[in-house]
């Protein structure tokens, strides 16, 4: 049996409500599978566009084999193009991030525009035509601050994305912000083992003590489990909407993505210890309501965001191998913030350092356990993780969708 029909005849078999089989989360053909249907083919979060403010500014990013490198033109757009020389295949671009005028190949100084465009290209022959050979594009779209790209010839409609999370994030003015740090982490497992874990807090009381004290393990405030019926959450919908800031619970038909705002333990208005501001000037000055909570923004297989009053935190996850996942965390402050006056950066990234760092060994210990010979897929909590319920509902239709066209119906909300 090949692999495709192998991967689709365990989706459609599989128990619902119980983990994936061993091999979704270990083999490394089941692993080529999830790049080439998923993350060759789909919408990628890839980084901020305050990350290249001018010209010729850019950055680097590796999904799978793909180099891509994402600049801002003469023009002021900002584009993507495959990060691969169009004359024996280099990669131009070698600096995770940097600003140059031109994108220069540093094996034999192909010259390209900011753009894409082949400007020069030593000793060929009168036959040659630089029309044909510049750096291929990638499709790119940008929404509130964000930059997302497609690798695949045709890119899936971005529209119904925008339509539902630009609401939620334009006061929040994220394409004026900066970032004030960044962390990348490599976690030893599989990419859907690092979703499953975040898409639930069963497991924060005994492993995010610093989390904790701000952010409620309530299933209603975790999976948007029953969130409609807590008042608390209800209530706090009803006072940020009230102030003309969208915070209801949204999510498209497929469950890919979703945003939804919801509020900190008691008086907590952002990711500290003493659940006090960590950064003194606004995010924006468009938002200067006090205890709104946090904007939970997922867009699935790339990236969740908190989006505070004070600051935003926006991860993004990228597999590099079948049981290797990088997770990369940016800290969004005002761009006119100044550190050691508005904010201090140990205050504002501890909460989230430490969580990250224990995410880390659960998911290798996770990923441990799984290698073993005597793992079988085990019960989900319908309390607790319906939210990882879910994921696994959206990756095994998604899946299922792209391997044989047949269209699955989304059952789960959390």
């Amino acid at each position: 049996m090949d692999i495709r029909s192998d991967v689709l005849r365990k989706l459609k078999n599989r128990r619902e409500g119980y983990s994936l089989e061993q091999a979704f989360y270990t083999d490394p053909d089941y692993y080529k599978l999830d790049l080439e249907t998923i993350w060759y083919r789909d919408w990628l979060f890839v980084g901020h566009d305050c990350e290249i403010p001018k010209a010729g500014n850019y950055f680097t990013v590796q999904i799978g084999d793909y180099p891509v490198v994402i600049t801002r033109d003469r023009s002021g757009t900002v584009r993507a193009l495959h990060n691969s020389c169009r004359h024996r295949g280099s990669r131009v671009c070698t600096q995770h991030r940097g600003s140059a005028a031109k994108l220069v190949c540093p094996y034999h100084q192909w010259t390209y525009e900011l753009d894409g465009s082949l400007l020069f290209a030593r000793h060929m022959d009168e036959t040659f035509d630089k029309s044909e050979h510049g750096l291929k594009p990638v499709h790119c779209q940008t929404v509130g601050g964000y930059i997302f790209i497609c690798l695949a010839e045709d890119a899936p409609d971005f529209a119904p994305f925008v339509s539902l999370v630009e609401p939620y994030i334009a006061r929040h003015r994220l394409g004026e912000t900066k970032v004030a740090f960044e962390s990348t982490i490599v976690e030893k497992g599989n990419w859907k083992l690092v979703w499953e874990n975040n898409r639930e807090c069963y497991h924060c009381a005994a492993n995010h003590p610093e989390l904790c004290r701000t952010y409620p393990e309530a299933p209603s405030a975790t999976g948007v489990q029953g969130a409609q019926d807590d008042p608390e959450i209800s209530g706090h919908w009803a006072k940020c909407e009230a102030a003309g800031l969208p915070s209801q619970f949204r999510m498209s038909p497929t469950g890919q993505f979703r945003a939804a705002r919801m509020p900190l333990i008691q008086d907590a208005e952002s990711y500290t210890m003493s659940g006090a501001r960590a950064v003194q000037r606004p995010l924006s000055n468009d938002v200067l309501e006090r205890h709104i909570g946090t904007l939970l923004l997922f867009h699935y297989p790339t990236t969740w965001n908190h989006v505070l009053a004070d600051h935003a935190i926006t991860f993004r996850v990228l597999p590099l191998g079948p049981e290797l996942t990088q997770v990369t965390t940016k800290w969004l402050v005002n761009k006119d913030a100044v550190e050691g006056v508005d904010y201090r950066l140990d205050e504002l990234t501890h909460v989230w350092t430490e969580t990250n760092d224990q995410d880390r060994r659960i998911v290798e210990e996770n990923a441990f356990g799984i290698r073993s010979p005597a793992y079988e897929p085990g019960p989900y909590s319908p309390v607790d993780e319906g939210g990882v319920m879910q994921f696994v509902e959206w990756y095994s239709n998604f899946m299922v969708d792209r391997l044989d066209g047949s269209k699955q119906t989304l059952s789960r909300v959390a």
